[in-house]
């Protein structure tokens, strides 16, 4: 069974071993898995572990969920790169973060669900929204820029 890398399923991409995605390695990634992709909107499923980094006082911090969106992000170029353009991993970096609103940090053994959503993409810069819910709650709200090296890692 073929499938469009553009309309992938449910299925093929839970199948996705996210670190073939990521610049990123452990004990730096901070997305699970894939679970929605479309040109546009991307979305990762990660359970909050106590062995992650940026877990504090079984909580996952501020930086672990900015960095949790950053990563969700890389996880579409990474997508973007493997399954439709043939390429490698590309570098990104965080260029701006806005209107950050962090209603609440989640608890280890708590998966949070990231939804980032493509707004504008030029000369290598990427404008995302992310939202971060856990639970059916919306717990982080976010704009972000990250810009690519161009490039990559082919």
């Amino acid at each position: 069974m073929n499938i469009d890398p553009r309309q992938p399923t449910k299925d093929f991409l839970e199948g996705i071993d996210i670190h073939e995605l990521l610049p990123q390695q452990e004990p730096f990634v901070m997305v699970g898995r894939l679970t929605y992709f479309d040109m546009t909107t991307i979305v990762t499923e990660t359970e909050v572990e106590s062995k992650n980094i940026f877990v504090d006082d079984m909580v996952f911090s501020a930086s672990g969920l900015i960095e949790n969106i950053a990563q969700t992000c890389a996880a579409r170029i990474g997508y973007v790169n493997k399954y439709i353009l043939k390429k490698g991993i590309q570098i990104g970096f965080i260029g701006a973060i806005r209107n950050l609103n962090i209603c609440r940090f989640p608890s280890v053994g708590e998966t949070i669900v990231t939804s980032v959503e493509i707004l504008e993409e030029v000369f290598g810069m990427s404008l995302a929204k992310a939202v971060i819910s856990c639970e059916g709650e919306v717990i982080v709200n976010a704009e972000m820029k990250i810009a690519i090296r161009e490039g990559g890692n082919d």
